[in-house]
């Protein structure tokens, strides 16, 4: 029943993103803590229910049965906005609380935006760097680690997907610069002439703004005649997903910059080493040695030799210390009930 909601989360991009996968997860263990909405239907599953803004405006229109205030939780500027004029527009009596993840120094609107918020949450000490004033509620991001397990054989699960050589590696995100993709593909460049049994994909969506990018990535491949070992595989459906990520040997994460970064918790969570920039959390995350390795920012170099350590290490060993490393310490399950009870204590 409407009056029984007591949470609401922020769902405005319809593209598929890391903030709607990270919204997505936690709210498959929310659902079971508390009753819940969300504003957009994108990507929803059917066991949750999705409000446009007029039934929004309508749900919040009284408090709950408890009489305690609907709270609203949001990742995104618009969804900021969204909230703000429900709020103030509209005279909703809601507690709106704001997820920031960017390390960057954010514009004048988004610290206006967020100086309206009756909480502002973090994801890593990193982010909260970038904070003023310091937030004191630092939630880092988790993995549903039912979704993504790893593989009962790699080997098989990689020669089931019918791409060339004995074992894959791959990268996941748009294709942009900000991602690294050409940090990535260059690694391979130097990387795949010493190693023939290795494919590299590239999983992602292509904008048409990034479209002449990857083209020229294309080009470097073909003149260095590795276009059947280095290959663009587009955006995947989400639920193939975790068997893409469980039958790679190695996930590079090569990021220029990061909010929180998630694709090195899937892969850890699937029994999958990993190597990636010191952006995001993955400094925080990636233990040297033991799940991977952890390189600069901005150096392919030192990407293509951390591959070649990962690859040329016992790959299963480091898989079972990811997986053992998120289900200690990065669950969506954890970071669902740390979210719940901060939220649910702004009412």
């Amino acid at each position: 029943m409407d009056s029984d909601i007591q949470l609401i989360l922020g769902n405005s991009n319809k593209r598929f993103s890391g903030v709607t996968s990270t919204m997505l997860q936690v709210a498959a263990h929310q659902k079971d803590l508390v009753e819940l909405a969300v504003l957009g239907a994108a990507h929803l599953p059917s066991d949750i229910r999705a409000l446009s803004f007029r039934e929004f405006l309508s749900v919040t229109k009284r408090t709950p049965a408890a009489g305690k205030s609907i709270v609203f939780h949001a990742r995104r500027n618009d969804e900021m906005i969204q909230a703000l004029i429900a709020k103030k527009l509209f005279r909703r009596p809601l507690k709106i609380a704001f997820t920031s993840t960017a390390q960057r120094q954010h514009s004048k609107f988004t610290k206006w935006l967020m100086q309206q918020m009756d909480s502002i949450i973090t994801t890593s000490h990193a982010t909260n760097h970038y904070l003023e004033p310091k937030s004191k509620t630092i939630i880092p991001h988790g993995i549903d680690t039912d979704r993504y397990q790893p593989a009962e054989d790699r080997a098989n699960n990689w020669k089931s997907l019918a791409y060339p050589g004995s074992r894959g590696i791959g990268i996941f995100g748009r294709i942009r610069p900000s991602k690294g993709t050409d940090l990535f593909v260059d690694a391979l460049l130097k990387h795949l002439q010493k190693d023939s049994e290795t494919t590299a994909i590239i999983c992602g969506e292509t904008t048409a703004k990034n479209e002449t990018f990857q083209q020229q990535l294309q080009q470097k491949i073909d003149a260095a005649n590795l276009s059947e070992r280095i290959l663009f595989i587009g955006t995947q459906d989400f639920d193939a997903l975790p068997n893409l990520f469980k039958s790679l040997s190695l996930v590079v994460a090569a990021s220029r910059n990061e909010g929180f970064g998630l694709t090195v918790l899937e892969a850890m969570a699937s029994g999958t080493p990993v190597v990636a920039t010191e952006a995001g959390a993955w400094k925080d995350i990636v233990t040297d040695g033991e799940v991977g390795f952890c390189v600069p920012c901005e150096d392919s170099n030192a990407l293509a030799e951390a591959i070649a350590k990962v690859l040329s290490s016992d790959i299963e060993s480091m898989g079972k210390a990811a997986r053992a490393r998120v289900e200690q310490h990065y669950t969506a399950h954890k970071e669902a009930k740390a979210l719940t009870e901060h939220l649910l204590s702004l009412a």
